[in-house]
């Protein structure tokens, strides 16, 4: 890590400062929990800490947007219900666009999947605001998705993934539930009260198997814990969800499911993460053992 990554531009700290946000003399940390954008808790001399989120311009990704003024707004819709930190600023500064929010303390999601299902339950069941993206609802949706993403890819992985599309169709459900978009547990915090979902740039209405496979992903729990969950944490996550038709509906689409992450992380693995080829073997085997069961 470079003295650019740790430290803020120098423009930041001052057009916060100014703006009444942040006093001066305030210590910044890097947090390493952000693959698209730069983070820093920030510790004022005395007071409570926040959390300065630099929103990067990349390049458009095929799964996790990144929007900086819907994550503001679900910030605000969610005041109040316990389960996402409470913003204090944003704004355009001459280093891009910033959201300043409350430090939530803990630690991310490590283990305890009886909690990070109970608290994605609870968020399916607050009404979204209005003008969020769709999810992908059901396995045609699913498929078109995957398809476009496979698309983007050249690599002879990416051409044999094309043939594992799964056979079983599933209906879309139709029901427009508040989703988080990317309930990795790099964005689940935990402390001694129970657990909060952070970085909102990417929510959405549908399905919640939406969130659900994206939890219990191996590629995603290899990437932010190091390691996938094994047979009972799996268990252990659906059981506390504590609805079992749309966990009936989850084992329905799991193929799908892999199989789209599959091909995202093949997508990943060729724009320059080599890490990803590790996570898409670990989505192919989840894909190859349903698919023999």
């Amino acid at each position: 890590m470079t003295a650019a990554d740790i430290l803020p531009p120098e423009p930041l700290a001052q057009t916060l400062a100014d703006a009444g946000v942040l006093p001066e003399g305030c210590a910044w940390t890097p947090l390493a929990g952000g693959r698209t954008n730069r983070l820093w808790l920030v510790s004022p001399p005395s007071g409570a800490a926040a959390v300065v989120k630099l929103y990067t311009r990349a390049a458009p990704n095929p799964l996790f947007p990144n929007d900086p003024a819907v994550e503001l707004r679900l910030l605000r819709h969610l005041s109040g219900h316990g389960i996402a930190p409470h913003p204090l600023y944003f704004g355009e500064t001459p280093a891009g666009i910033c959201l300043v929010y409350a430090h939530l303390p803990g630690a991310p999601w490590v283990r305890g999947a009886y909690l990070a299902a109970a608290t994605l339950k609870r968020l399916h069941a607050i009404a979204p605001p209005p003008g969020l993206r769709n999810a992908p609802d059901g396995s045609l949706a699913l498929s078109e998705q995957t398809e476009a993403i496979l698309a983007r890819c050249k690599s002879h992985a990416a051409r044999a993934a094309e043939a594992l599309r799964p056979r079983q169709e599933v209906p879309a459900l139709g029901r427009a539930a508040l989703l988080h978009g990317d309930p990795v547990p790099a964005n689940i915090v935990v402390d001694e009260t129970g657990a909060r979902l952070i970085d909102w740039q990417c929510p959405a209405i549908g399905d919640p198997c939406e969130d659900i496979a994206l939890f219990l992903s191996p590629a995603m729990q290899l990437s932010y814990r190091g390691a996938a969950l094994d047979a009972p944490e799996r268990a252990a996550f659906l059981a506390s969800y504590r609805d079992p038709e749309m966990i009936a509906r989850y084992r329905r689409l799991a193929p799908w499911y892999h199989w789209r992450m599959l091909a995202y992380c093949l997508w990943r693995h060729e724009s320059g993460d080599p890490d990803a080829r590790a996570a898409a073997d670990l989505e192919q085997a989840a894909l190859t053992a349903l698919s023999r069961a």
